[in-house]
């Protein structure tokens, strides 16, 4: 079986998830690739928060420093590619990648994020990150006080401001068409001070990601520093082809020890959870990682490996 496989453990998808599960697997003595198509989710983001010691970093940094980290160990590989096919059972999994090349492994870590899916509005997609965001936590410190709006209907908007207006009073409500919120909800926004404009949004305006004005489709315009809005996620095409187990939310759905409903195929990440950070994402790489590894370790004191 050992001369058989190319890799102890083949991880897809090279960023904060992927990179800290491949250092964690390096480091049992484990032979890695790491797979990646080359285009996070956050590339557009100038900077990433709430994880010490690289607060204020810009993503790509933290992530070139960690592949340069992971890299050198000497068991780990880096491929820019992208993969189209799993197959294969656990102990011999078959991985092939867009460009003819084909790989396998004992394991598989899944840990390639989530496709966001833009509304159709011009411009959203350019402020993705910048000016246009999804996470408070992340974000909400650096437009705090400022003038924010919020991109949402009906209760999920309620819950949505309920969690900004921690940052600003400042909030106003834009629903992109007729409001659905009850009677009760709105007596609950006007208590609050918050507004709402129900008017179709015609596009975004900005300067280099950086918001302008909201444009309405009657011409109008409203301007605000930071818009929040939380876009529907999607697996990647690959991934879904997996049939694997998803929750209700819709992310890939894992047992205690970080294994997806698929025996000896882990997962980690965005793909995992909708709480996306970097910080969650290299916890819970290193955590899948580790109990991969007690996995490989268990074959190879059994001789399968």
């Amino acid at each position: 079986m050992k001369d058989q496989l190319d890799y102890d453990a083949i991880i897809i998808g090279g960023s904060y998830a992927g990179l800290s599960g491949a250092m964690a697997l390096a480091r049992s003595l484990c032979r890695v690739l790491i797979i990646d198509g080359g285009k996070p989710c956050n590339r557009q983001t100038p900077h990433s928060h709430n994880f010490i010691t690289q607060d204020g970093e810009t993503p790509a940094a933290i992530a070139a420093k960690a592949k340069a980290q992971v890299l050198a160990y000497d068991t780990v590989g880096f491929l820019e590619d992208q993969v189209t096919t799993i197959a294969g059972a656990d102990g011999a999994f078959t991985v092939l990648t867009a460009s003819g090349k084909e790989f396998n492994a004992a394991k598989v870590l899944l840990t390639a994020g989530i496709k966001d899916v833009m509304m159709d509005i011009p411009g959203l997609a350019a402020c993705w990150g910048i000016s246009v965001l999804h996470c408070p936590y992340c974000h909400g410190y650096e437009v705090r006080h400022e003038s924010l709006g919020i991109l949402s209907n009906g209760a999920d908007a309620m819950e949505y401001a309920k969690l900004i207006r921690n940052w600003s009073a400042n909030l106003r409500i834009f629903t992109n068409g007729p409001a659905t919120f009850t009677p009760e909800q709105w007596d609950i926004l006007k208590l609050q001070g918050i507004t709402v404009s129900e008017q179709p949004l015609a596009a975004i305006e900005h300067t280099n990601g950086q918001l302008q004005a909201i444009r309405f489709n009657d011409g109008t315009t409203a301007t605000v520093t930071a818009l929040f809005a939380r876009m529907p996620l999607v697996q990647h095409d690959w991934i879904q082809q997996l049939s694997l187990e998803l929750n209700e939310q819709g992310m890939i759905k894992l047992t205690e020890d970080h294994q997806t409903s698929i025996p000896g195929m882990y997962a980690a990440g965005d793909c995992t959870t909708p709480m996306r950070s970097v910080v969650a994402s290299v916890a819970s790489g290193n955590l899948a990682a580790v109990f991969l590894s007690k996995s490989i370790i268990a074959a190879r004191w059994n001789g399968r490996l």
